[in-house]
């Protein structure tokens, strides 16, 4: 590309932030003249017959972003490896500043109320490419009706593997520890580098939870409908609390469109990140929400609350009601009792060297009724199961080896991207197209090998003379079942007589309720 097509391309960049991305007349000379520093123009194009044009992101990106790097990388501005490094530094000088979004997310506010204030952000967000969904859309997705409730199941293609240069370049580098970790509130507007991405793009919003300053951005990697993330402003190490129970009702106070929840505080049980407290919520109805009821329960100190088992794959405690301090009060008592809970008829032990039972609160607020959904979790392990006992076993790790969060526990799993083309070579045994004494299947190295036993089973079941849909279809319907299986691995008290039995003694004995 010449350098006169890249100077007509910024401003066709220009006209497009002018539309999309709040760009106010008085910002117009400024963003121009930034945007032909950083490409090293002394003057901009003099064209402007795209002035009124309507264009969407996937337009941009395809016509005027991927170009305009293209040309960066090509005049030696940038370099391959640090691609996206370069897009969100151009694409953060037309990004409104902080202060200015949230002038405007409060003008929204005023006038249109905190739904339309959100959904004006999380335009923002994808407009300004900090939710690139030109990835995201290329996640592959499916629905699995499961016997306790459908289970929805993606394979995460919106974070590529780092190819191995970028992991030397990525490596030579210097650790700063600035900004301490993904989630501080100093990402905002940080350059990034290979080994901690770029946040020029990122806007986020303040909030007040518990007389603590908090606040809220969409998550880059959008899992779900409106992912979102509220996060402390200071860097301290995850906890639930019953402060953090109150922070999440007060959260659905401030944003009663929005679910919000807690990864448990432990390892194996918990989730990614475990050195920043934070929740997780969104606007996306998770399959979770949707169990009924399986066995309710009373309590003469909580008259007011309806208390219940969901029928769900693991073992969740439903309290609602009306009364934000009641059902407050009453959902610390559960994870004040669930601590010191030890019934080792099944396998549940509180405490040895350290703490073992935690949970995992999800709040909604449905017309003024609290909603908590108390997942019980513990991360004990032994000899047997290093992973964890309450974890997948290792035969099902070639799905998901990962820890089994908050996001997952719901009915949403997050499999790995490397899925795709595995999976996609494991069915050429299964149509016969590749031959049982291939080295996928009998090199331990090959990344197919991991799959090796479902393979077999597969085969066993269906042959070897399957047309290319049926085996895809006998792959996804086993993902789906090891998807079930592990949801049921997470359950503290099994979905059997035994399981159950011991799930009712907790909360008969342990938080002192009768059965309604």
């Amino acid at each position: 590309m010449t350098e006169d097509s890249a100077k007509i391309k910024l401003n066709k960049l220009m006209y497009y932030a002018k539309k999309n991305l709040w760009m106010e007349k008085a910002d117009k000379y400024y963003v121009l003249n930034s945007l032909l520093d950083l490409f090293g123009f002394d003057a901009p194009a003099p064209d402007n017959s795209d002035e009124n044009r309507d264009f969407n992101i996937d337009d941009v990106q395809a016509e005027i972003i991927d170009p305009l790097v293209d040309y960066a990388i090509q005049k030696k501005l940038t370099t391959k490896e640090e691609r996206i490094l370069f897009e969100t530094k151009m694409m953060g000088l037309i990004t409104p500043s902080p202060s200015a979004v949230n002038r405007k997310f409060d003008e929204i506010e005023k006038k249109e109320g905190k739904e339309a204030a959100t959904d004006a952000l999380f335009k923002l967000s994808k407009a300004n490419n900090y939710l690139r969904m030109c990835d995201i859309n290329k996640n592959i997705k499916w629905r699995h009706h499961g016997s306790l409730g459908d289970i929805e199941i993606t394979i995460n293609l919106s974070k590529p593997e780092k190819d191995p240069k970028e992991i030397a370049l990525a490596k030579s580098l210097p650790q700063s520890g600035y900004p301490a970790c993904m989630l501080c509130a100093s990402n905002l507007g940080f350059a990034g580098n290979l080994n901690h991405p770029a946040r020029q793009t990122l806007r986020y919003i303040p909030i007040t939870l518990t007389n603590e300053q908090w606040y809220m951005q969409f998550s880059p990697y959008q899992y779900y409908r409106e992912h979102l993330i509220a996060f402390s402003e200071r860097h301290r190490p995850m906890a639930v609390t019953s402060d953090s129970l109150k922070r999440l009702i007060e959260f659905t106070d401030i944003f009663p469109h929005y679910f919000i929840g807690s990864n448990a505080a432990l390892p194996i049980v918990g989730g990614s990140i475990l050195t920043h407290d934070h929740y997780q919520g969104g606007r996306k109805v998770l399959p979770m929400f949707k169990a009924e009821s399986r066995r309710q329960y009373k309590s003469e100190n909580f008259k007011d609350l309806k208390i219940e088992i969901a029928n769900w794959y693991n073992s969740v405690i439903r309290i609602s009601g009306q009364n934000a301090n009641s059902v407050h009060k009453f959902s610390s008592l559960v994870l004040e009792k669930w601590r010191e809970w030890t019934d080792e008829s099944v396998e549940i032990i509180a405490k040895t060297t350290e703490e073992h039972n935690a949970i995992t609160p999800i709040a909604r607020n449905e017309n003024g009724r609290y909603i908590f959904d108390m997942i019980l979790r513990n991360n004990r392990t032994d000899e047997k199961r290093p992973y964890g006992i309450f974890h997948p076993e290792e035969r099902l790790h070639n799905i998901k080896k990962e820890g089994i969060g908050i996001i997952e526990v719901m009915g949403l799993f997050i499999l790995p991207g490397r899925l795709k083309n595995e999976l996609h070579e494991a069915e050429k045994f299964l149509t016969g197209e590749k031959e049982m004494n291939d080295k996928a299947l009998t090199d331990s190295k090959s990344p197919v090998y991991k799959h090796r036993n479902m393979i077999l089973e597969l085969i066993e079941a269906h042959g070897r003379k399957n047309t290319k849909e049926d085996a895809k279809k006998f792959i996804i319907d086993k993902i789906n079942h090891i998807c079930e299986e592990i949801l049921e691995y997470t359950a503290v008290f099994k979905n059997t007589e035994k399981g159950q039995n011991a799930f009712d003694r907790f909360m008969t004995e342990g938080l002192n309720l009768s059965k309604a």
